[in-house]
C-alpha cells in the first residue's frame, strides 16, 4: 500500500547496509537479537552504531532512513545477509563444506568472488521450515525510536535463499521456497501491524536467473513472482522490491551489467509499490524499457554505484535523474543507491559522501522542477571550518 511516499516526488533513501564502525567488535553469532540485546557490550555497540547511521543520513538530508543492516555480523563478503535469516529459521541444521554458490558465475580460484563463495558453508534443510526468532519487529523499533523520519526495514527474498541451502527434506526447491515465503510473511505482517512504514524485500531472483546457463524458463519466472507475492500477503506497509547485479564484498557478478528486459515484465507483476533498479553503474541504460513496459508502480533508480569508491558528483546524480524523468514522472520516481554499501567494502566516509552527493544532486533537479529542496547540513557553508569572509 503506497502511503509512506505518497505525494512525495523524488523521495531519497539508501538501500540498507553501511560499513561497520571500527569499534563495533561484537557479533550476534546466531543468537536471537532480543537475547543479544541483554548483553551490555553488544547492546551498547549496536545502539551506538545505529545512532551513527541515523545521524549521518539525517545530516545528509535523506527522506527515508535505514538502520545500516546493523544486525548482520561482520563476515566474509556479506555472508550474514543470507545467514541472519537462515540461522534462525526452524528446520535447518548442520552445514556442508561446499556450496551451490561455487557454481554461480563460473568463478575460479584466484578470483575474489571464488574466495568469498568458498567461505560460505551452506546449512542443511532437514525438516519443515517455519518461522523462528527473527525479531524483525524489535529490530525495526530500535531504529525507528531514534528518528522522526520513516525507517525502512529490509530483508532477503525467499527465492534467493536456496542457493545457500542443501535441501534434504523437500521434494523440490519450489516447495521449500513457498514454506520460506510463509515464514517471512509472518514477520512482515508483524512489522506492518507494529507500524513499520516501508518493508523492502531484497533480490527476487528473476534477473539473475535470466542470465544463467541455461537461463530460467517463463514458468520459473512466474513461480518467482508467485513466491514473492506469498511473502507480502496481508501486509499493509509500503512494499519496496530491491534488485541489483550483486554485492558480495562490494563486487558485482558482471563487469558489464546485463539487461533487465526479460525479467522486467515479471517484476511488474509482483505485489510491490516500488521497484528498485540498478542504474548508477550503467548510466540508467535500462530505464528506457519503462516506455515499453508500462506501470503505475513507483520506480527507485540507483544513482550512486556501490561497487566504486569514487564518490559521484551532484551533477552526475542530477544527470541520471533527468534521464529517468524522460520515462518516469517525478511523482513516481525514488532516488536511491544501486545497492547497500556493505560492511567491509567501502569506508564510512565514502559511504557518507555518496549519501550527500545523492541528496545534493536530487536538490539540483528539485530546484529545476520547482520542488522543495532537502536541507543537507553537511553541505551548509555555515558549518565549514574555514569560511570565506570576503
Amino acid at each position: 500500500m503506497l502511503n509512506a511516499t505518497a505525494n512525495k516526488p523524488l523521495t531519497t533513501a539508501m538501500v540498507g547496509s553501511f560499513p561497520k564502525p571500527s569499534w563495533f567488535t561484537e557479533n550476534l553469532h546466531g543468537r536471537p537479537f532480543s537475547v543479544a540485546m541483554g548483553d551490555s557490550q553488544y547492546r551498547e555497540q549496536y545502539l551506538d552504531s545505529v545512532a551513527c547511521y541515523v545521524s549521518e543520513q539525517e545530516r545528509a538530508g535523506l527522506d527515508i532512513i535505514v538502520d545500516g543492516d546493523t544486525r548482520f555480523d561482520l563476515e566474509v563478503g556479506g555472508k550474514s545477509w543470507f545467514f541472519y535469516t537462515i540461522e534462525r529459521l526452524n528446520g535447518i541444521t548442520g552445514f556442508r563444506d561446499s556450496s551451490h554458490f561455487l557454481d554461480y558465475g563460473g568463478m575460479q580460484p584466484g578470483h575474489i568472488l571464488y574466495e568469498v563463495q568458498e567461505s560460505w558453508t551452506p546449512p542443511v534443510v532437514t525438516g519443515e521450515i517455519t518461522g523462528g526468532a527473527l525479531d524483525f519487529v524489535q529490530i525495526w523499533k530500535t531504529a525507528q525510536k531514534m528518528s522522526d523520519r520513516p525507517v525502512k526495514f529490509g530483508s532477503i527474498c525467499a527465492t534467493c535463499l536456496p542457493m545457500m541451502l542443501w535441501n534434504e527434506h523437500y521434494p523440490n526447491d519450489e516447495a521449500m521456497i513457498m514454506d520460506i515465503a510463509a515464514a517471512m510473511n509472518e514477520q512482515y505482517r508483524g512489522l506492518s501491524e507494529a507500524g513499520c512504514p516501508i518493508i523492502q524485500i531484497e533480490e527476487p531472483v528473476h534477473h539473475f536467473n535470466c542470465n544463467t546457463e541455461p537461463p530460467c524458463s517463463d514458468k520459473d519466472l512466474a513461480f518467482y513472482t508467485r513466491a514473492f507475492n506469498r511473502q507480502v500477503e496481508g501486509v499493509t506497509s509500503e512494499i519496496w522490491a530491491h534488485t541489483c547485479w550483486g554485492n558480495p564484498n562490494q563486487q558485482s557478478f558482471y563487469w558489464e551489467r546485463p539487461s533487465y528486459e526479460r525479467a522486467l515484465p515479471h517484476f511488474l507483476e509482483m505485489d510491490c509499490d516500488v521497484l528498485m533498479l540498478e542504474c548508477g553503474s550503467n548510466q540508467a541504460r535500462d530505464i528506457k524499457l519503462l516506455e515499453k513496459y508500462k506501470t503505475d508502480k513507483k520506480i527507485g533508480i540507483g544513482v550512486v554505484d556501490h561497487t566504486r569508491t569514487t564518490v559521484e558528483t551532484p551533477d552526475m546524480v542530477a544527470e541520471t535523474i533527468r534521464r529517468a524523468l524522460e520515462y518516469i514522472p517525478a511523482e513516481r520516481l525514488i532516488v536511491t543507491a544501486d545497492c547497500g554499501f556493505g560492511r567491509e567494502g567501502l569506508s564510512r566516509r565514502i559511504a557518507h559522501f555518496k549519501c550527500v552527493s545523492l541528496v545534493l544532486g536530487t536538490n539540483i533537479v528539485r530546484r529545476e522542477l520547482g520542488l522543495e529542496e532537502a536541507r543537507c547540513r553537511v553541505a551548509d557553508p555555515a558549518y565549514a571550518f574555514h569560511q570565506d569572509d570576503s
